[in-house]
């Protein structure tokens, strides 16, 4: 916690909060208003922070729309508690990043959708055309907060940043001039919501490296790049005891399950009706989903909801 409070941290965070600008939180104060704020309350805000009793207020509820149509919901934090939070995904981040699978491109220094589809096209080229396209379906809305917080714990020792980060969690979400509480998810919305976001992805990245798979990830959007000579069934994705097929090939089947402890929970079990329970919608995939990874018209891309492999056909 040292580290998050030092005083070139708390600089640079607040730098970048003053760029990001965005709107107010609950409290109602501006980006505008926070360093008058900090220069009156600072020493107070500091020592809750190192006595690890900092409480969060309510992220505010806002709806945006999306590209593929419908709304993305948002939580958006005071700038108080964004300050708070950019602080500390900077000393995480910092810890963490080099960990990270070389094929995550999301929310990461130096890295960017573009490369993302660079690394892409390169698979395709280099002759890997059946992509096969993984939709997490409500991915930050269903993150469970136990198993999350169980996998930062392995990274961190100060158990006041892990109090903290379980508060940001549990802060609550303002909605209709009421508070509900936060039972699961990370709110888009706040600096360190990414962050967590990757780690908890990151069990995800290692399954698929350690099955030897090319893949590109940008946050909860996943690819897997496939040869044609290759066995695209082979990809299976399972939870609690259910399994679904992944791509199709004529070659013989075989199951190769996901680490069903850390996804059953935090997206699997609660799929809403008509999605299964492998967080992969029941849908093929419009033009914008091909070339979000960089799908040329010599890939083919596969359902990753597939039940058998007869229904598994390139779309």
């Amino acid at each position: 916690m040292e580290d998050v409070v030092e005083s070139e941290n708390l600089k640079a965070a607040l730098a970048q909060v003053k760029r990001n600008k965005g709107a107010a939180g609950v409290d109602g104060m501006t980006v505008g208003e926070l360093s008058a704020h900090l220069k009156e309350h600072w020493p107070a805000i500091r020592a809750q922070l190192l006595d690890g009793t900092y409480k969060p207020q309510p992220v505010r509820r806002v709806e945006i729309p999306k590209a593929s149509g419908g709304l993305r919901p948002l939580g958006i934090p005071t700038v108080l508690d964004r300050l708070i939070q950019q602080a500390v995904m900077q000393v995480l981040q910092a810890d963490w990043d080099r960990t990270f699978a070389e094929t995550s491109f999301g929310f990461r220094p130096g890295r960017s959708a573009h490369r993302a589809v660079e690394r892409a096209q390169a698979y395709i080229a280099a002759g890997h055309s059946i992509v096969v396209d993984i939709d997490l379906e409500k991915f930050f809305d269903r993150v469970n907060h136990d198993i999350l917080m169980g996998l930062v714990a392995k990274r961190v020792a100060d158990k006041r940043i892990l109090k903290l980060i379980r508060a940001f969690l549990n802060a609550g979400v303002l909605e209709g001039g009421l508070v509900s509480p936060t039972e699961e998810g990370t709110p888009q919305g706040g600096p360190l919501s990414p962050l967590l976001s990757n780690l908890m992805l990151d069990v995800l990245d290692k399954e698929l490296e350690k099955r030897g798979h090319r893949f590109v990830r940008y946050a909860d959007d996943c690819n897997i790049y496939v040869p044609v000579s290759g066995r695209a069934n082979g990809c299976w994705l399972a939870s609690r005891g259910s399994s679904k097929s992944a791509s199709s090939s004529r070659s013989t089947k075989r199951r190769a399950r996901l680490p069903n402890r850390v996804f059953a929970s935090s997206w699997a079990s609660a799929s809403p009706a008509g999605k299964n329970r492998g967080g992969a919608s029941r849908r093929r995939h419009s033009p914008a989903s091909r070339r979000r990874f960089g799908s040329s018209r010599d890939a083919r891309v596969v359902d990753a909801s597939c039940r058998s492999p007869k229904n598994c056909r390139p779309t």
